[in-house]
């Protein structure tokens, strides 16, 4: 006879994370519709469109710092947005851990980002500003999923 798998608490979502996973699930397809409309651009040779133009996004895209080994940041960005979205479909605890340690580099590499901007290129990208702000809130998310699920966990193994 077959046996049923019984699963524990972290195998699926509390009733209380379900808002924070929606909200990582929002977060991260707005954040692959900004790096997939880079990624775009920056393969079909186009000029980004930005709101009351100045050509900071031109520049900053045209920049050395647009790519890092060859690649470009876009399609990193992507790569990083498409991958906390497949962490929704991990176990709960596993999702979080993996969706919160993805959001927190690239929460670093956004600031990292942000800083060349300022300092380096001497110009904004408002798309690139639309995604850090975007893998900021995805790391304050995360980091509050993987907070409740741990005060989850230790409330389940308090007698």
């Amino acid at each position: 006879m077959a046996r049923l798998k019984s699963f524990s608490s972290t195998d699926r979502p509390t009733l209380s994370a379900v808002p924070l996973r929606r909200a990582t699930a929002v977060l991260a397809l707005i954040g692959i519709g900004i790096a997939g409309y880079l990624t775009w651009v920056h393969y079909a040779g186009l000029d980004p469109v930005c709101v009351g133009g100045g050509g900071g996004c031109e520049r900053v895209q045209s920049s050395r710092w647009a790519e890092l080994g060859g690649i470009p940041v876009a399609v990193l960005g992507l790569a990083g947005y498409v991958a906390i979205l497949a962490s929704l479909a991990l176990p709960e605890e596993l999702g979080g851990l993996v969706a919160a340690f993805l959001s927190l580099v690239g929460f670093g590499f956004s600031c990292w980002l942000t800083y060349v901007e300022l300092a380096k290129i001497d110009a904004i990208c408002q798309w690139c500003v639309a995604s850090a702000v975007i893998m900021t809130a995805l790391a304050l998310v995360s980091a509050a999923r993987v907070l409740r699920g741990a005060g989850h966990a230790a409330r389940a193994a308090s007698p």
